[in-house]
C-alpha cells in the first residue's frame, strides 16, 4: 500500500485545513518545495498536491510552485484543485505532473472526465469528497445530492486510473478514516481506491491495510505527518511487504465497529 504525503497549497504556502474549512487553516511551511523534497527523501513514492485556491475559484493559481515540485522532486506528483477544463488539465500535465485529480468536474461535467481518460490514459484520477455520503464540490464549499458510491461507479466506467475517497468530517481531525465508507466504495468499483482523511497512527494504517484485498491500495496522509503524530518512515515500514500477516485475525472486523 502506498503512503502518499499531502501538500495543500493556499497562497503558495503549505497549509492544512480542518474539515475543509478555509477559515480554519494552519500554515505549516512557507516553502512547499522543501516540504516535498523532505517527503521524497524519507521514502515517499508519490506526492499529493492540492491547490486550495484553485479548488475554491475554479482555476489553479499555484502553477509555479506545482511545476517546481514536479520538476525538482524525484517522485511522481499528482495534483487536484480547480481542474475543470481540458486546457487546464493539459497545461498541468505538460508541466511534469504525473496524474491530475478531477473533483467538481466529475459531478458537473462527466463527459470531460471520459474525454480526458481517453486522451490521457492512466493519468486521470477522480477525487470523491463526501459529507454524510454526498459529494461535496467547489473546494468542499457546496454539497451536492450525488451519492458518493454511485459517482465512483460512474467514474470507474469512464476509465479513471484511480479514485481518491475523502470523508470531509474526518479530514484534518486525526480521528481515523471512515473505513466503512471506504470498504463500500472499494467493493463497488473495479479500479483502485486511495483513502484520505483522518489518518493519525500506525493502527489507522493497519486498519486500511486490511482493506487492500477489497481494492484500497493507497492512503494520503496530511496533518499527522505535519503534527508529528506519525513519522513517514514509520508509516512506510508499517505497510511494507509482509506486514499484512502481522495483523490480528479479528482486526478488520473490530476496526469497522
Amino acid at each position: 500500500m502506498d503512503i502518499i504525503p499531502a501538500i495543500d497549497l493556499l497562497g503558495s504556502r503549505c497549509v492544512r485545513l480542518y474539515q475543509g474549512d478555509y477559515q480554519r487553516s494552519e500554515v505549516f511551511s512557507e516553502d512547499p518545495l522543501a516540504v516535498a523534497q523532505q517527503w521524497a527523501e524519507q521514502g515517499a513514492s508519490r506526492i499529493h498536491l492540492v491547490d486550495l485556491d484553485g479548488a475554491k475559484t475554479g482555476q489553479p493559481t499555484n502553477y509555479d510552485i506545482i511545476e517546481a515540485i514536479a520538476k525538482q522532486v524525484d517522485v511522481p506528483v499528482q495534483v487536484g484543485g480547480g481542474i475543470r477544463s481540458r486546457d487546464t488539465a493539459a497545461n498541468l500535465l505538460s508541466r511534469g505532473i504525473d496524474r491530475i485529480i478531477l473533483g467538481t468536474a466529475a459531478v458537473e461535467n462527466p463527459t470531460l472526465v471520459k474525454t480526458l481518460c481517453q486522451e490521457f490514459p492512466g493519468q486521470i484520477a477522480v477525487g470523491i469528497d463526501a459529507r454524510d455520503g454526498k459529494v461535496a464540490t467547489r473546494g468542499w464549499v457546496e454539497t451536492s445530492s450525488v451519492d458518493a458510491v454511485e459517482l465512483g461507479q460512474r467514474m470507474a466506467d469512464c476509465g479513471v486510473a484511480t479514485l481518491i475517497y475523502t470523508d470531509i468530517h474526518r479530514d484534518g481531525t486525526l480521528q481515523g478514516p471512515n473505513k466503512e465508507a471506504l470498504r463500500a466504495i472499494a467493493q463497488a468499483v473495479a479500479v483502485p481506491v486511495i483513502a484520505s482523511g483522518g489518518i493519525s497512527s500506525v493502527r489507522d494504517l493497519l486498519g486500511l491495510l486490511a482493506l487492500e484485498p477489497a481494492g484500497v491500495n493507497g492512503v494520503i496522509v496530511g496533518r499527522a505527518l505535519y503534527s508529528g503524530d506519525l513519522q513517514l518512515p514509520e508509516a512506510l515500514q508499517a505497510v511494507g511487504p509482509g506486514r499484512l500477516q502481522d495483523i490480528p485475525p479479528d482486526f478488520g472486523s473490530s476496526a469497522f465497529a
